[in-house]
């Protein structure tokens, strides 16, 4: 690890490794995220969560008035609790990161277990 990296808290290493993934996400599927909040938090209260997705999917057409914008929340805990090894986090991240993403543009759990995004 670097000089710089090692200054950085858990929490900057953490947001870097999901604005990784975020940067990895190939077109078109980036674009969907233009409108999309990616949030960062410790953790899900009183639920042990890798990530959420909250809002409505790009399939369900129009958005009802006053609904809240989309949001996906990446839980640092329990993730850094279960994956130590730094790649094997890494590789975690993205897939959470790819899991959500597939919620907001209308893919359901199954799907996104098919796809190897459970």
């Amino acid at each position: 690890m670097d000089t710089a990296a090692s200054s950085l808290s858990p929490l900057d290493l953490f947001e870097m490794l999901v604005e990784e993934a975020l940067e990895e996400i190939p077109e078109p599927f980036a674009s969907h995220l233009e409108q999309v909040a990616v949030i960062v938090e410790s953790h899900a209260d009183g639920r042990s969560l890798y990530g959420l997705y909250e809002g409505h999917p790009l399939t369900t057409g129009t958005v009802p008035s006053g609904a809240i914008p989309p949001r996906i929340t990446i839980y640092m805990h329990p993730m850094v609790d279960h994956f130590r090894d730094p790649a094997v986090l890494r590789h975690q991240v993205r897939v959470t990161v790819l899991h959500e993403l597939g919620h907001h543009m209308g893919l359901d759990e199954d799907r996104l277990d098919e796809l190897g995004y459970a």
